[in-house]
């Protein structure tokens, strides 16, 4: 069993960056993919970014490439979300999620295992 915990949310104002962390416990983090999402009240989970397990593949939304960039320590058992050039429109809650490499996809929220409980980030314009 995999526990995730959000961090480094907050309010910004538009154009500004912040950096997310999640750390994972109870388990062998560096066999994991891992992922990021975001929801917004009334909204569906919508997928973010996410790295393979050893981190080599990075795969993002259209919406965040560019500006956002996912990365992992799995010496420190720990995946990031560098968010620069931040837009109104990516206030949310984000969460980090754990997934078998080996199946599924990395955009399908129902694909990932693990869940932490999110962190809320706000962008002021």
């Amino acid at each position: 069993q995999v526990q995730l915990v959000e961090s480094g949310g907050g309010l910004v104002q538009a154009g500004g960056s912040l950096r997310l962390s999640c750390a994972a416990s109870g388990g062998t983090f560096s066999r994991y993919a891992m992922g990021w999402f975001r929801q917004t009240p009334g909204k569906e989970r919508e997928f973010v970014a996410a790295i393979g397990w050893r981190g080599a593949g990075t795969y993002y939304a259209d919406s965040v490439k560019g500006r956002f960039t996912i990365s992992r320590e799995n010496a420190k058992n720990t995946v990031y979300l560098q968010m620069n050039s931040l837009k109104p429109e990516d206030t949310a809650v984000y969460y980090c999620a754990a997934k078998s490499p080996y199946t599924g996809t990395y955009y399908l929220r129902t694909d990932y295992d693990y869940w932490g409980q999110g962190t809320q980030v706000t962008v002021s314009s």
